[in-house]
C-alpha cells in the first residue's frame, strides 16, 4: 500500500475516533459512580467525552493536605502528654469546630465537665471507631491533661479486634446488636446504653480455655480481662470494674477471681431489671475473671473499666450504622444504664455509611432529619449531657478513572452543620478537617487511609483524633 495511503487510513481513523467523543455521554452508575461512554440496557461501553479527551473535565488536586498534617504534627504513635504548642501551630488554618448560635458558653460548660471530679463521655460512631481508633487516641489527651484512666467500655463478646484491653471469653457467646441488619431485634428492644448485648448458652466445649492452671472447671462459662500492652499507658490502669447485666430471670452464680484469689462470689439479681456488678480490686488485676454457673443467661450490656476519677470515654463502633437506630431502642432500660453511668458528654460520629447510596439533595435532607430526630431521642433520655457531632471525612468514588469526592458529601456536611446549630449541639467537620473536597487520595498516597478510600489507616485515626483535640482544646483553654 502507497504511504499517502496509509496516511490517509490513518488520519480517518483518528477522526472518526475524536468525532465519537461528541456522542458519548457521563452515564451514571451505582454508588454515585460515573463513567463515560455509550450505554444500552444493561451494557456501557467506556469511551471518553470530549471533555475529558482533552482533560478539561479532570479533577482538582487538593494541595491543602500538607498543611493538614503538619498542623497535627504527624504523630506517628508517639504518646502526647503535654497540650498542643499553640505558638508552633498556625490556628488560622485550623478547622474549628462550630457551636449553636447564640449560645458562646458551650465550651465553658464543657471545660467544667471535664475539670470535674468524673466525667463520662460516649463516643458513639460508626466502622471509623471500630478497635478504639480515633477514641482511643483522643481519650489518652483527655485523660493526660484533664486525669483519669481506663479504657471504659469494653463488649463482652468481641466482633473484632480490641486494643484498649484484652477481654477473652469461652466460646459459647453471642453478641446482639441493635445495628446488625442481619439479626432479628429483640421482643423487648432492650439494647443498653450501648446498644448491644451478649448471652451465653450452654456450656462450652472442653477446648475452649487454652490457658493451662486456671482452676477453673473445665467446661466453666467466663469472661476474662487482661490489660492490654499494646495501647496508651493511661488505658491500661483501671480499679472500677462494672459488669452491667439486665433481664436476668433466673439465679446466675458468679465467682470473680484476680489471679488465684476470689475477690468476690455472688448471685446476680434475677428481677428482670438493669443492674451493675462493680468489683474494685484496689489497683489493676493482671487478670481478672468472672465465672458464671447455674441457670439461664441475662443479657450483659458489656464491660467498663475506669479510674477512680477523671476522664471516662466510652468507645461505641457500630459496623454499618448510620446513627438512626437509638429511637428503636427501650427508653426505659436506657434511662436505667444512663442512670448508673451518668454520661455527661455525648459525641456521636455518623454520615459516612450513607454517602454512597444517597441520589440527590432530597435524601440527604431526609437523611439529616431523621439522624436528628434519634439524636434527639437519645437527650431526651440523657437531659442534661452536651452534644457535640462530628460529620464523616472525605470519601472518594471512581469517575472517569478518577477517585474523587462523592458529589453530594459536601451537601451533608453542610446540612449537618445546619441541624447542629439549630438543636444546640456543636460541630466539628472531619470533611473539612482532612482537606476538603478530593483529599482522600492525598491521604491513601501518604498511608494514612486504606486503599478503600472510606476509612483511616491506623496513623490516620491518631492524625484526625489529634486535629480534633487541638481544636478542642484550643476553645476550652480561652
Amino acid at each position: 500500500m502507497k504511504p499517502w495511503k496509509i496516511a490517509l487510513f490513518i488520519l480517518l481513523v483518528m477522526g472518526g475516533l475524536l468525532l465519537a467523543t461528541l456522542f458519548s455521554r457521563p452515564v451514571n452508575l451505582p454508588g454515585m459512580r460515573s463513567e463515560d461512554g455509550f450505554a444500552g440496557g444493561k451494557f456501557l461501553i467506556k469511551y471518553p467525552t470530549l471533555n475529558t479527551f482533552l482533560e478539561t473535565g479532570a479533577p482538582v488536586m487538593n494541595t491543602r493536605v500538607d498543611s493538614v498534617i503538619t498542623l497535627a504534627g504527624k504523630p506517628d504513635g508517639e504518646l502526647r502528654t503535654s497540650p498542643p504548642d499553640f505558638s508552633s501551630i498556625d490556628t488560622a488554618g485550623l478547622e474549628r469546630i462550630v457551636y449553636p448560635a447564640g449560645d458562646p458558653g458551650f465550651p465553658v460548660r464543657l471545660r467544667a465537665l471535664f475539670e470535674g471530679e468524673s466525667c463520662r463521655i460516649l463516643h458513639y460512631g460508626d466502622s471509623q471507631l471500630e478497635g478504639d481508633r480515633i477514641s482511643g487516641y483522643l481519650r489518652q489527651r483527655l485523660q493526660a491533661v484533664f486525669g483519669g484512666s481506663g479504657p471504659g467500655f469494653i463488649p463482652i463478646k468481641q466482633v473484632y479486634e480490641q486494643m484498649a484491653a484484652h477481654v477473652t471469653v469461652s466460646d459459647n457467646w453471642e453478641r446482639l446488636a441493635a445495628f446488625d441488619p442481619t439479626q432479628e431485634p429483640v421482643g423487648d428492644k432492650n439494647y443498653g446504653l450501648y446498644a448491644s448485648f451478649s448471652r451465653f448458652s450452654g456450656n462450652p466445649s472442653p477446648s475452649s480455655d487454652s490457658s493451662a492452671g486456671k482452676k477453673m472447671p473445665p467446661k466453666s462459662t467466663f469472661i476474662r480481662i487482661n490489660p492490654s500492652y499494646s495501647t496508651y499507658p493511661a488505658l491500661r490502669r483501671f480499679n472500677t470494674i462494672g459488669l452491667h447485666y439486665g433481664n436476668a430471670d433466673t439465679p446466675v452464680k458468679v465467682v470473680v477471681r484476680s489471679g488465684d484469689s476470689v475477690v468476690n462470689e455472688t448471685a446476680l439479681i434475677a428481677d428482670g431489671a438493669y443492674h451493675c456488678l462493680e468489683i474494685r480490686p484496689g489497683g489493676t488485676p493482671e487478670e481478672l475473671t468472672f465465672i458464671f454457673g447455674g441457670g439461664s443467661s441475662p443479657d450483659f450490656y458489656g464491660l467498663t473499666l475506669d479510674g477512680e476519677k477523671g476522664i471516662s470515654l466510652d468507645n461505641i463502633a457500630m459496623r454499618g450504622a448510620s446513627g438512626t437506630v437509638f429511637s428503636r431502642l427501650n427508653p426505659d432500660a436506657f434511662r436505667a444504664m444512663a442512670g448508673r453511668l451518668k454520661p455527661e458528654v455525648l459525641i456521636f460520629q455518623y454520615g459516612g455509611n450513607t454517602v454512597p447510596y444517597m441520589n440527590d439533595s432530597a435524601a440527604i435532607d431526609e437523611y439529616t432529619r431523621f439522624l436528628t430526630g434519634n439524636i434527639r431521642w437519645v437527650k431526651r433520655q440523657i437531659p442534661d449531657a452536651l452534644v457535640l457531632f462530628i460529620g464523616p471525612g472525605d470519601m472518594s468514588t471512581m469517575v472517569n478513572g478518577n477517585m474523587v469526592t462523592y458529589p453530594l458529601l459536601p451537601y451533608l456536611d453542610v446540612k449537618l452543620r445546619e441541624a447542629c446549630s439549630s438543636n444546640g449541639w456543636a460541630f466539628w467537620s472531619m470533611f473539612r478537617a482532612m482537606g476538603g473536597e478530593n483529599a482522600m487520595p492525598a491521604w491513601v498516597d501518604q498511608g494514612l487511609a486504606a486503599t478503600d478510600y472510606t476509612h483511616f489507616s491506623p496513623k490516620g485515626s491518631r492524625l484526625i483524633a489529634e486535629l480534633f483535640f487541638t481544636s478542642l482544646y484550643l476553645d476550652l483553654m480561652r
